[in-house]
């Protein structure tokens, strides 16, 4: 009986998620969210800020214990979801809808972009350990957030039976959502927390692009850790005399315009897609 009883709770589990849709996406996103801030905190009050490892704001410790370490739990966190629901095998399988050929401008841009602030970093000033704890970073905050929302927010929305346009502009939007808590968590502003979400819509449009027109989960998932590390890292310790700098230094403004361009192409082909498929 027992046994029966757990298998009956694991599919009411797994029947709950299979159903989709944008609430749930948006359950999902704010669940995952919340553990993310609450283990923020917990290490923040086990390892405070300015003591021991974190002792320099900035330093490989202090990257490690605020950005690193907590993405990492969470990715645990986020696989054990994904098991539980059977979730693992259809997420990093081959996607079976595919992009079209205008799409792979959205990789090219974010590339030339990352690439640039990794060639105008001043690696010497930087130090070997502080750029090996970013990119660890990176590589989990990519993980991580793609997973989320290019993961977990388009097969909730897929299942649910939305349209393609509804599935980009929730995965987009829910991604861009996501960063408003940067307001109370850090030193920013308001303003500069709207460029940001502004910025992270058009990112998220742009990763929604790279996961068509690669079919593969992984590719968003690299170029996202490849942005993270190369733009706080130029950021903090750029190099000069280099006019590659201009990459990274209108990244948000060169993000923006390419995430929404391609958004209004994608929404006319959409429209086009459609009528066609009507008259057929």
């Amino acid at each position: 009986m027992a046994g029966q009883t757990s298998v009956e709770q694991s599919s009411a589990w797994k029947r709950f998620w299979n159903r989709g849709g944008f609430w749930r996406a948006l359950l999902l996103a704010a669940v995952y969210l919340g553990v993310y801030e609450l283990i923020g905190f917990l290490l923040g009050l086990a390892v405070p800020e300015g003591s021991g490892l974190r002792a320099e704001k900035g330093s490989a410790g202090d990257v490690f214990f605020s950005t690193a370490l907590p993405i990492i739990l969470t990715s645990i966190l986020l696989f054990a979801f994904a098991a539980s629901v059977g979730w693992l095998k259809e997420l990093f399988a081959r996607q079976t809808l595919g992009g079209r050929r205008w799409m792979w401008i959205a990789l090219i841009v974010v590339l030339v972009i990352n690439v640039g602030a990794f060639l105008t970093i001043d690696y010497a000033k930087a130090g070997i350990t502080l750029v090996g704890t970013w990119l660890l970073a990176g590589l989990f905050v990519g993980l991580v957030e793609e997973l989320v929302t290019r993961g977990f927010v388009i097969n909730l929305m897929r299942k649910g039976g939305h349209r393609e346009i509804a599935v980009a502009l929730a995965s987009a939007g829910i991604f861009a959502a996501l960063h408003f808590t940067n307001l109370f968590t850090s030193d920013q502003g308001l303003g500069t927390t709207l460029l940001q979400i502004v910025y992270t819509f058009a990112f998220g449009i742009c990763m929604y692009l790279i996961l068509r027109v690669t079919r593969t989960l992984i590719a968003p998932m690299l170029v996202h850790a490849s942005t993270d590390p190369s733009i706080f890292l130029f950021g903090a310790f750029p190099t000069s005399g280099n006019p590659l700098v201009l990459l990274p230094a209108l990244s948000t403004y060169i993000v923006i315009v390419t995430g929404f361009i391609l958004l209004i192409v994608f929404l006319v082909s959409e429209r086009r897609r459609r009528r066609s498929e009507v008259s057929a």
